[in-house]
């Protein structure tokens, strides 16, 4: 653990987007990362929602999360599409800090969160158990083009206020998350 404040999370601002398409290219070279465009069109979605975490108040963005909020009210779901923390930050909980702001979004409209995660990535599929989500499925060659596996991964609806099973004493296992944990339609290359 690193000395400091902790991982400050707040809203992801247009001129965040530049320093998250290079996270980006440095995390996930090998599965088709996100160009500035894909953000530009993600963070404009009315159903999105992004956050950014970061080292300090006002600094460059240490890492990205983002959610969609779809269907009608009283019947929302959610998907995760993408948590991405720098190298440089992995371990520190900042991928635990965004997990929290998504699956607050979520329980604000009552809604079950829905993602998808390399079925290698065990810090991070460790990290969503811990948060209440289970697999319910495997999608083969999801991601592209390593063709690496993705684990479909849902957390039952829970309201604002419920026992949420996150850990306090976290150190961060979501370090390497995949962008794409949902690739919304059109970021897909599969």
């Amino acid at each position: 653990m690193s000395e400091g404040p902790g991982p400050v999370v707040d809203e992801l601002t247009p001129s965040d987007l530049a320093r998250c398409a290079e996270i980006e290219r440095e995390l996930f070279a090998t599965d088709s990362p996100w160009p500035l465009t894909g953000f530009v069109a993600e963070l404009r979605a009315p159903h999105n929602t992004y956050f950014a975490v970061r080292t300090a108040p006002g600094v460059p963005v240490s890492g990205y999360a983002g959610i969609s909020v779809l269907g009608r009210a009283g019947d929302h779901e959610c998907e995760v599409h993408t948590i991405a923390v720098d190298a440089a930050c992995q371990g520190r909980g900042y991928g635990r800090a965004l997990l929290d702001a998504l699956l607050r979004v979520a329980d604000a409209v009552h809604a079950p969160v829905f993602l998808e995660v390399r079925t290698d990535n065990v810090p991070a599929i460790a990290l969503y158990e811990r948060s209440g989500f289970e697999v319910a499925g495997v999608r083969r060659n999801y991601y592209q083009p390593s063709g690496a596996d993705a684990y479909t991964m849902v957390r039952a609806a829970r309201r604002d206020g419920d026992e949420h099973s996150n850990d306090e004493h976290s150190n961060d296992e979501h370090s390497n998350d995949e962008p794409g944990n949902h690739r919304p339609e059109g970021h897909a290359t599969s």
